[in-house]
């Protein structure tokens, strides 16, 4: 029997992992208890869940980069429901995902001490470690600013030409904070022969469709070029059509509804165009009810499958799909349904087998640690699947400066 990625889910209607039933199981189609049907994950590992509306920081950022006012919606409304899902109102951008959104606070200590530690002889990479791994994008965004104020220097460049190595990478994607880094990220992958299909993938899957369209603007003022017109270059057609949907960026809003009758038809068309289908499988169905159902409406419908065909959609994906478009798919399934098992996948994934994948670790560190409680819930993850610290199993994979940033990063939550 073919194994999943990202090992098994609880049965439909338990706890995960062990969890105290909070609420008797539900009928299926009947009304779910408060909070659990197709709602966030509870604080499964040890660590509090998130918040409301799913990121941290200072309260609600800017309108979202790219578009209209507030109360406009997308460009004039929300975007078209054609799959009879009431759309919810949208959600800001993440943290570090509206340009120039400065912190409430002023950063010209750091800005300062960062510029001591890189001048003259030498360089105080102790320093630049203890700065760089403590401070949220917001931060980063106001600390580069000031720096450049202050001192007439461009932070990144400084930084670049003091270190060297996978530890130069690290403290980059960090001054660089998140949307700059996504942007350089893609870019990068996509550059020369061969396309990192990795790197597209953790940048781009299980995205709001806020930070899609932030990513999308600041690609095109970089590059001059759409991302669009860039991935349809480097990606087979099947998976080129997939890519679209998702930086079509009209995924369901996570206030969005959930209505079980919806979550009903989406099961069934699921198999039915999958198990079902005679002649091979409609892929173009199944990637659009993945690539465009919110994190909850796609929890959702993992649990009813399962109740209903006594077996994992997971599972029904590795079967009936393979290479890049499989591993984009389970990879929205899994982000969606457990956030904290697919962070600890992804760390032990860069990590596992002959060699470490540094440029995976160096990246998917520095985005988990972006989040302090996102990093938190992955750590305890990691432990629950396993059997060790994930800041043990990073310092067994790396070394020197490289090797105290990334730990640095995991204890800084």
């Amino acid at each position: 029997m073919q194994q999943g990625y990202y090992g098994q889910q609880p049965p439909y209607g338990q706890q995960p992992y062990g969890q105290q039933q909070q609420y008797p199981p539900q009928p299926y189609g009947g009304a779910p208890p408060p909070g659990q049907y197709g709602g966030p994950p509870p604080g499964q590992y040890g660590g509090p869940p998130p918040p409301p509306g799913g990121h941290y920081g200072y309260g609600q950022p800017q309108q979202p980069y790219g578009q209209p006012p507030g109360g406009q919606g997308y460009y004039g409304g929300p975007p078209p429901q054609g799959d009879g899902y009431m759309s919810g109102p949208p959600a800001p951008p993440s943290p570090g995902y509206v340009p120039n959104q400065l912190p409430p606070m002023d950063m010209s200590r750091d800005a300062d001490a960062l510029r001591s530690a890189m001048k003259g002889f030498g360089t105080d990479e102790k320093a630049l470690i203890q700065i760089l791994s403590r401070l949220d994008p917001l931060q980063i965004e106001g600390v580069r600013q000031a720096f450049h104020q202050r001192h007439h220097r461009n932070l990144v460049n400084d930084i670049y030409s003091e270190t060297s190595g996978h530890f130069r990478e690290g403290l980059v994607a960090l001054a660089r904070g998140p949307l700059n880094q996504d942007v350089h990220n893609l870019n990068d992958a996509m550059a020369g022969l061969g396309t990192k299909e990795s790197v597209l993938n953790d940048v781009l899957l299980g995205r709001s469709n806020a930070d899609i369209n932030a990513i999308k603007a600041v690609y095109h003022q970089t590059y001059h070029r759409s991302l669009e017109s860039d991935c349809h270059g480097d990606l087979s057609m099947k998976t080129e059509r997939l890519f679209d949907m998702v930086l079509a960026a009209r995924r369901n809003e996570e206030s969005s509804p959930i209505i079980p009758q919806q979550i009903d038809a989406d099961v069934t068309e699921l198999y039915r165009a999958t198990e079902a289908h005679t002649v091979g499988t409609d892929e173009i169905s199944v990637c659009s009810i993945i690539s465009s159902r919110s994190d909850g409406q796609l929890r959702a419908i993992d649990q009813a499958y399962q109740q209903r065909y006594q077996r994992s959609l997971e599972k029904v994906i590795l079967k009936n799909f393979t290479g890049h478009m499989e591993k984009v798919l389970i990879f929205m399934l899994s982000a969606a349904v457990d956030r904290a098992k697919h962070d600890a996948w992804l760390l032990e994934d860069a990590m596992k087998g002959a060699g470490t994948k540094d440029v995976l670790l160096v990246n998917r560190v520095v985005r988990i640690s972006r989040d302090r409680a996102r990093m938190q819930q992955a750590k305890a993850a990691y432990r629950h699947f396993y059997k060790q610290e994930l800041r043990n199993r990073i310092q067994g994979e790396t070394s020197g400066d490289y090797e105290r940033l990334m730990v640095a990063l995991v204890d800084s939550a």
